[in-house]
């Protein structure tokens, strides 16, 4: 009998937690550092493979994902020796998919070749914005002429470019998106990650925000509508939302976050890195060190796991739905049951489909456009006992 994770698959992340430099919405975790000793990296990640694959042997890869940080910083050799050790620790699927994620500064555009020499197959580019001005109070170093050139040369070198976009910046109309989303889909992009900006504490934008010197953000119904028309415009362009953030063409859906979404299993390798793995029936969320010089000496002594904690049935059901909700296609109401012991309360679901947040297809439950928009409620009111 198949194991729940099978229905989402199996993959890899692999953190890189260095950028040059950090951008004041980010929380993820990236670090600045002007030396790096690319050797010792190399090393251990090559040694985290070692023990990641002794424990999850036999199982067909599905994609590898190289996350951070801005992993275009990394050496191409260093990635290249990673991915020769991945063929050699574990079958792999016929149509492997490897991303890269890139900064579109002109230094890194210039590796790509040797990125794709290397294995990579898939790159997604933070360009973040196409004017100057926006790029500059994101925090971003590069010009939106780099990041065109720099997609331009992607383009030609991989089958499959994805890029980021943040909208709901400070001051932006709808006209002023709608022209912004306009240009990048004229680009002959086949994917796009469109994120609406958020204020995340701890960050540099939480601080001005605290202070009251974040100005000019969208209020709530005009983040409604530039949700709204991100979805007409990329479904008109044959880029429609597969995933609340996510729209591509037929086929160019990113693998690797589908596993994620579809409630798979996957290793996390690099400081900080997050994971989920089924091993003997238990489902583990494991979580590494967060500190990179840190994380070097774990994995140079026994292990960089922060902790291995085992998730419950109630635990796995909720992080399903969590998950799930968020792509189009939704989530399978039976795997939701045989995952909790039990179903969703058939009163609640009836509740939220006469109010038009959810529609249930056999025995799919889907989340409509409307429902999207204040999703995190959505998911609340299923999980209410």
């Amino acid at each position: 009998m198949a194991e729940d994770w099978e229905a989402g698959g199996f993959g890899l992340y692999l953190h890189w937690p260095y950028c040059e430099a950090k951008c004041p919405y980010c929380d993820f975790n990236s670090h600045v550092s002007r030396q790096i000793d690319h050797a010792a990296w190399c090393d251990a990640y090559l040694k985290e493979l070692d023990r990641a694959a002794s424990e999850t042997h036999g199982r067909v890869l599905r994609s590898v994902f190289f996350g951070g940080g801005t992993p275009s910083l990394m050496q191409p050799e260093t990635v290249g020796r990673i991915i020769e050790k991945i063929h050699s620790l574990w079958p792999v699927a016929n149509d492997l998919e490897i991303t890269l994620e890139a900064n579109p500064g002109s230094v890194e555009a210039g590796k790509f070749r040797a990125f794709r020499d290397a294995g990579v197959n898939r790159i997604s580019m933070g360009v973040q914005a196409l004017n100057n001005a926006d790029l500059k109070r994101l925090g971003r170093i590069h010009t939106a002429d780099e990041a065109m050139k720099a997609f331009d040369i992607a383009r030609a070198t991989f089958d499959r470019v994805s890029f980021d976009l943040i909208y709901a910046r400070q001051g932006q109309s709808l006209a002023d998106w709608r022209a912004e989303l306009e240009q990048a889909l004229s680009m002959a992009v086949d994917h796009l990650s469109l994120y609406q900006l958020t204020v995340e504490q701890g960050t540099a934008f939480g601080d001005r925000y605290n202070a009251g010197k974040l100005r000019g953000l969208p209020d709530e119904d005009l983040g409604a509508d530039l949700f709204a028309m991100t979805q007409d415009i990329c479904g008109a362009h044959g880029l429609p939302a597969y995933e609340v953030s996510n729209h591509a063409r037929d086929g160019a859906q990113s693998r690797h976050n589908l596993i994620y979404w579809r409630y798979g299993d996957y290793v996390g390798i690099g400081p900080g890195a997050h994971g989920r793995l089924t091993l003997e029936g238990q489902r583990w969320a494991t979580e590494c060190v967060s500190n990179p010089n840190r994380w070097l000496e774990d994995v140079a002594k026994t292990t960089p796991e922060k902790r291995r904690t085992p998730l419950s049935a109630s635990d796995q059901a909720s992080e399903f739905l969590l998950m799930g909700l968020r792509l189009k296609e939704g989530v399978s109401l039976n795997r939701f049951a045989q995952l909790n012991g039990r179903g969703l309360a058939p009163e609640k679901l009836q509740d939220l489909e006469e109010l038009g947040m959810i529609s249930v297809r056999g025995e799919n439950l889907i989340v409509s456009n409307q429902g999207f928009m204040v999703l995190n409620a959505v998911i609340e009111n299923l999980l209410q006992t």
